[in-house]
């Protein structure tokens, strides 16, 4: 079964076409983004499997809707020149990230009109992502009626929690009312790379306790417990919890109300302190580039760069405690995302702290290990330490698979 995987936001489309033959280990046909959708200067990116290798494609034009970056993406994927497939109608379904599934959605689903309107609905509570998903699947639905559609939600995974997790400690009218609670994010990297690793290390999913770090420029930890997610670390929206890049996570709601006071802040100025001029980005001055952070920590003693780094790898060791506690121990801490993936520095920081919870770090097995699978702990080590690279396009693909052959 061809697959189209499409993420589409605000103002760009990611996608990759996979070949799902083999569900295990499909082939990744092509890969890409259109951005600067409805902006000037439009530009895709599109990198199609050829003789064996990706090759790299860039083409300016301007992309005035989601309709129009969804007719170039199919364009060229179909192109003689740097095409993977005869016709578009070699595509048999079709996998879309959706950001936010609320209350309604427990696992993925086939799209339908009632799909998209709960969808829709859900805008109020990521008004940047699911209109644009929305978008994408009916700009679909026009050039391809006939082909289903799937939704994968990055809330799904996490429905499990029990209300001792979700619940905040706030009139519990305004949950009841208004769904204010704790959803959190990245349930489809964290489901994978707990998954991927148990199949490594044989080990059953469904009976381990584990912590897993997705840490990139949006970060979250998860609890993991016997196939199911506990708790996690991103809440109500994916402010929430960690350091980001330009994400404030944790901050006390007194002192947000004390600077709105002070400096004089709406509600827009607010969001903008909260998600774009805080983390790493606000405590270093510098950048919400890690790597930018450790540059400038590293080669040239640079202080506020250094407080951030102590700042990030402190809040995530807190985390990793606080749910292991929460479980009675865990049996398996996972590294991933941008940062966990590639990040030695990061991982050994963070791990050489938690001897006490039975981690025994292997530095010589973590020495620049980036993008693969490896274990990071030594063999007697009583939790087991992972770097597991994701893979969200190949999990969207599979429960796609999944869906379409749980209908027939």
């Amino acid at each position: 079964m061809i697959v189209l995987v499409l993420n589409c936001g605000s103002s760009s489309i990611k996608y990759q076409l996979l070949d799902m033959a083999n569900i295990d280990s499909p082939e990744v046909k092509a890969i890409g983004v259109a951005e600067r959708i409805g902006l000037e200067n439009g530009v895709l990116s599109h990198k199609p499997l050829i003789d064996g290798e990706y090759k790299k494609y860039k083409f300016k034009d301007n992309i005035a809707d989601h309709d129009a970056g969804i007719n170039l993406i199919l364009d060229s994927l179909v192109n003689r020149a740097h095409g993977v497939i005869e016709d578009v109608l070699d595509i048999e379904a079709i996998g879309h990230r959706v950001a936010h599934g609320g209350e309604y959605f427990t696992k993925s689903v086939l799209i339908d009109e009632i799909v998209k309107e709960r969808i829709s609905k859900l805008s109020e509570l990521a008004p940047l992502h699911n209109p644009a998903h929305i978008a994408g699947i009916e700009a679909m639905e026009k050039v391809l009626p006939k082909v289903p559609q799937v939704a994968v939600f990055d809330t799904s995974f996490h429905q499990t929690m029990p209300p001792e997790s979700f619940l905040y400690a706030i009139p519990y009218e305004y949950y009841t009312k208004h769904k204010v609670r704790r959803y959190g994010f990245h349930g489809t990297s964290h489901k994978y790379v707990a998954e991927k690793a148990c199949k490594f290390l044989n080990m059953d999913f469904h009976n381990t306790k584990i912590v897993t770090c997705h840490l990139g420029n949006g970060a979250s930890i998860a609890a993991i417990k016997n196939g199911k997610s506990q708790d996690t670390s991103m809440g109500f929206t994916p402010v929430e919890g960690l350091i980001m890049g330009t994400r404030v996570g944790n901050l006390d709601v007194g002192a947000l109300l004390y600077i709105m006071e002070k400096e004089g802040l709406d509600l827009k100025g607010t969001n903008d302190l909260l998600n774009k001029k805080s983390g790493v980005l606000g405590i270093s001055g510098i950048s919400s580039d890690m790597r930018d952070i450790e540059d400038a920590a590293w080669n040239k003693n640079d202080p506020r760069a250094t407080l951030a780094l102590n700042m990030y790898h402190q809040r995530v060791k807190r985390y990793i405690g606080a749910f292991s506690a929460q479980m009675g121990g865990i049996d398996i801490l996972i590294f991933t995302g941008g940062i966990g993936e590639n990040g030695p520095e990061t991982r050994e920081e963070i791990s050489l702290s938690l001897e006490y919870m039975g981690v025994e770090f292997d530095k010589e097995a973590n020495d620049g290990v980036r993008g693969k699978l490896k274990t990071l702990s030594t063999e007697n080590s009583r939790v087991k330490v992972l770097v597991v690279p994701t893979n969200e396009e190949k999990v969207i693909a599979t429960d796609t698979v999944k869906v379409l052959h749980e209908l027939k």
